[in-house]
């Protein structure tokens, strides 16, 4: 018997973020609509709301990302939460019972919210089927599993730009095999109900059977670019070279590097993006990064409002289990 979903709690709301899959469209947008509210709270000249005032989130990064976390820190304050920051990339902690001491004692903190990020594919799940009832679980990226964060502003940023997603056609370029961004970006798409998803990149950073997930596979990258309303770029990671999964930097350039000269076979109004950090001259030319079609520093503003509607939506939702716990 299958265990029940833990992002919701006994009324059928979100109470942790850990997966796009199993969020229906009603969902997605609702976060999507949250966040647009949220969107000019940084033009303001007090940069907060105080619907967290109160409340206490833990960022434990069991993984290094400065951009991430500074994102979370930053949608928390402008939140008014208190931040707790956890330094856990030296720790030996892996899952298991030395992961469980951790957060128990991280529980006894009494913080409400974990923002966590891990190497291990499946560790925000672990956490949140373990955690205690009363703190919420928001997933920062988990091994090459999920980073639903990232995918709904990239989400974000393609509606605000094109509007309706049934009429796209989005290319996603490079390593799909190992993206946890790939796989949260295309789950939301297909749940947003895009036109056409289309993925292509060396025949060895493409999973098997990929297809399944609702895309199509190419193999030529000017074939992909062809009609596309976004071109969304991934970070080829060097380490991944180094196992083989691509012979160069400088080859994976020349077929599938996001060039102007390929970049123009897209529609003239095509968005570029990149979840970064890029890779110039590997992934995609500085002059297509640099360039007017480029929405990827848009990317990074309006992962605040997302990340804040996140955050709000899963604290109602534990504002409301409690006052229904209490009235029954």
């Amino acid at each position: 018997m299958s265990l029940p979903d833990p992002q919701f709690n006994a009324l059928g709301q979100l109470h942790h973020f850990i997966d796009i899959d199993g969020l229906d469209k009603a969902l997605l947008t609702q976060i999507l609509d949250t966040a647009e509210g949220f969107a000019g709270v940084g033009d303001r000249s007090v940069k907060k709301v105080p619907l967290l005032r109160g409340k206490t989130v833990a960022n434990l990064f069991f993984e290094n990302s400065t951009r991430t976390r500074t994102a979370f820190e930053l949608a928390a304050k402008r939140l008014s939460a208190d931040i707790l920051n956890v330094d856990l990339v030296t720790s030996s902690t892996t899952k298991g019972e030395s992961l469980l001491d951790t957060l128990h004692v991280l529980e006894a903190l009494q913080c409400d919210m974990f923002v966590v990020r891990h190497g291990d594919s499946g560790a925000a799940h672990f956490i949140a089927r373990h955690v205690s009832p009363n703190i919420n679980i928001i997933n920062g990226g988990d091994g090459q599993h999920s980073h639903p964060t990232q995918g709904m502003l990239d989400m974000f940023t393609i509606r605000r730009h094109k509007g309706d997603f049934a009429n796209l056609c989005i290319v996603i370029i490079g390593d799909i095999r190992h993206s946890r961004v790939a796989r949260s970006d295309i789950s939301a798409l297909v749940k947003l109900g895009a036109g056409e998803i289309r993925v292509v990149g060396p025949r060895t950073l493409i999973p098997a059977e990929v297809e399944s997930l609702g895309v199509t596979v190419y193999s030529s990258l000017e074939k992909a670019l062809v009609g596309a309303d976004v071109v969304m770029g991934l970070r080829l990671q060097k380490e991944r070279m180094l196992n083989a999964t691509v012979p160069s930097s400088s080859e994976f350039y020349r077929t599938y590097g996001l060039s102007p000269e390929r970049l123009a076979l897209a529609k003239p109004d095509a968005l570029v993006m990149h979840p970064g950090p890029t890779n110039r001259g590997v992934e995609i030319a500085g002059s297509v990064a640099d360039g007017s079609q480029s929405v990827i520093l848009e990317q990074v503003t309006y992962g605040i409002a997302v990340r804040m509607a996140v955050m709000s939506i899963v604290t109602g939702n534990a504002e409301s289990l409690r006052h229904s716990e209490a009235v029954t």
